[in-house]
């Protein structure tokens, strides 16, 4: 090299992403980009000694949900404190463009509910500065971010934003619905969208419980929005269904991508009712791909966590009808609340037979947490017996903090 070079990293352990092993080196990089790895001679304007340490690509995080939080923080974390440089979001269907103002709360309610991020969270640190899909790129594109995001169209805001209140009903969309999405995922894709995300799963729901506004499109419509965004520009579909019905969505999906050249990426996770299914639905994405069909999955690297509560959005006895019936009752102790009738002897039978048959699953894969600092995990066969975990105490603290966290005082 010639030129003096911006940064070198000198002596670290290179993990290149290409599978291999191992090996030490330096990386020079100027202008933002990386112009050798090796032995380098010459002396950056800064250098930083990594002898010992790993060195590697920054994580391309393709299945994000925050399209709300770049709108109001610069600070896109946890992913940016984990490795994490670029993040795709706008999966699943679910985001904040377009949108009316009328169905502002409307779109709120479906993040809620599809990715539990509060409503007064995503009420007070919106601030719809937009409508239409090129003027949240635009106005997005004039903020700072602490790593770099990407933003697909989500279909269930664009179906709204076309139809309505019957495309939020999921009724069947018209020929000239069709038309109209089609024409604004090209001018999506124009304005910078990486692709298109729809959901099929019934677990995607508002906080009401309503199912997602995408849940049955047809498949004229699925492939007139694809068609229009890969004819554009190089676009891809993403999109999540439902394990129980995988064998009717899928080819549908399949046929998608083969009659637009779009490729397509969506979710693989195993099912507890059908541990094998996945194995089945990679032997049919492994057929597609022989036949020329780009095709990806998502699977994730470790299980999905959740926090369950009686005052959160889940609880481990929701699908119990007994435990339904006393739902709304006050979390208070008095006579006539919620716990009260919890302990009643008769109720607590009722709860538990509905248990044994099969009513709540995994309460093997359950821990307990008791108290705000802290995390105790419990082995289930012995609940005396418990371990604790006191790595996982800033976590809790995180969880207790809550909205505070996630909408800065500056953003209400």
């Amino acid at each position: 090299m010639t030129s003096t070079p911006d940064l070198v990293i000198r002596g670290g352990n290179i993990a290149d992403g290409k599978g291999g092993d191992l090996f030490e080196a330096d990386v020079a990089i100027t202008g933002g980009r990386i112009t050798e790895i090796g032995k380098v001679a010459g002396t950056g304007k800064e250098e930083i000694d990594a002898k010992g340490k790993l060195v590697a690509p920054g994580f391309v995080d393709v299945h994000t949900h925050y399209d709300g939080q770049v709108t109001w923080s610069q600070d896109i974390t946890p992913s940016s404190q984990n490795g994490v440089t670029t993040a795709i979001m706008g999966n699943c269907g679910v985001g904040f463009a377009p949108c009316r103002p009328a169905d502002h709360f409307r779109l709120i309610q479906l993040m809620e509910g599809v990715e539990d991020i509060p409503e007064p969270v995503l009420s007070a640190g919106i601030p719809w500065a937009w409508e239409s899909f090129p003027d949240y790129m635009g106005w997005l594109s004039k903020r700072s971010f602490d790593m770099d995001i990407g933003a697909q169209l989500p279909h269930a805001a664009l179906r709204v934003y076309v139809m309505g209140e019957r495309g939020a009903r999921r009724d069947p969309a018209t020929p000239e619905d069709n038309k109209a999405m089609a024409a604004l995922a090209g001018n999506a894709v124009r304005s910078g969208a990486l692709g298109f995300s729809t959901s099929r799963t019934l677990n995607h729901r508002t906080s009401t419980g309503d199912y997602t506004p995408t849940l049955k499109a047809g498949e004229d419509e699925l492939t007139a929005i694809a068609a229009a965004m890969h004819g554009v520009g190089r676009s891809v579909l993403q999109f999540v269904l439902d394990q129980s019905t995988v064998h009717e969505d899928l080819p549908m999906m399949l046929r998608v991508a083969e009659n637009t050249k779009c490729p397509i990426s969506f979710s693989v996770a195993q099912a507890d009712k059908a541990p094998r299914r996945w194995r089945q639905t990679m032997d049919t994405i492994n057929e597609a791909a022989a036949r020329g069909l780009s095709i990806t999955t998502q699977i994730a690297a470790r299980p999905v966590g959740l926090l369950l509560g009686l005052e959160l959005s889940r609880n481990p006895f929701q699908t119990h009808p007994s435990y339904r019936a006393i739902a709304k009752l006050p979390l208070d102790y008095p006579p006539g609340s919620a716990f009260q009738d919890c302990e009643d002897d008769v109720m607590s039978k009722r709860i538990e037979a509905q248990h044994a048959k099969g009513k709540l699953t995994a309460c093997e894969r359950i821990d307990v947490l008791l108290d705000p600092d802290s995390f105790e995990e419990y082995d289930n066969s012995e609940v005396q017996s418990k371990t604790r975990v006191d790595d996982r105490t800033n976590r809790s603290e995180e969880y207790r903090r809550g909205a505070e966290i996630l909408v800065p005082a500056a953003a209400q």
